[in-house]
């Protein structure tokens, strides 16, 4: 039995016609038909950048209370779980390219870094301080140091939550093919 035309060329079979045909809905390979949610895949292509933003925002407006960086990371790592129950292994791994590792590295070298240089110029490790620049387009800005570590601690807990959905993660899916192929 076929359905609909695909492009008015040859005609695509019925059990195949609700398939992603375009890179936009899907990256990578497709899972199984059983396995997939259209209504989740669409809304969390839509919800994942919005919430990115908002993690964003967190980061840069919370520095001036304590947890920016923290409370930011969790909701970009809440993002990233969401998409990981949207679209699986294939999915993720096209979104997220860099390994958790480096990501875990880079941000508790930030914050190393960042707590360290107050005590390079005589001031007590982790001590912040405003930096003030006169930006051409924007006037003046202002920013407290206490941001970079924010930015460390962000990284960290992205990376977490990244290393945490590739360990635990791959061991849900190869239990669910194992118990799908043991029907």
């Amino acid at each position: 039995m076929t359905s609909r035309l695909n492009d008015g060329r040859d005609p695509v079979p019925f059990e195949e016609w609700d398939r992603p045909r375009g890179e936009w809905l899907l990256s990578g390979e497709c899972r199984r038909p059983g396995d997939r949610s259209l209504l989740l895949e669409m809304t969390t292509r839509a919800v994942f950048p919005t919430v990115l933003v908002f993690s964003l925002y967190l980061l840069l407006v919370g520095h001036y209370g304590p947890g920016g960086g923290f409370s930011a990371g969790l909701v970009a790592g809440l993002a990233f779980v969401l998409r990981y129950i949207a679209g699986g292994n294939a999915d993720f791994g096209a979104v997220v390219s860099p390994r958790a590792p480096v990501v875990i590295g880079s941000g508790l070298a930030v914050a190393l870094v960042t707590g360290l240089v107050p005590a390079a110029f005589g001031a007590p490790v982790l001590s912040t301080t405003k930096l003030a620049a006169d930006v051409p387009l924007f006037g003046p800005v202002e920013l407290q140091t206490s941001l970079f570590l924010d930015v460390g601690v962000y990284l960290l807990i992205v990376g977490v939550v990244l290393d945490l959905l590739r360990a635990l993660g791959d061991g849900i899916e190869r239990d669910m093919d194992d118990a799908g192929e043991a029907l």
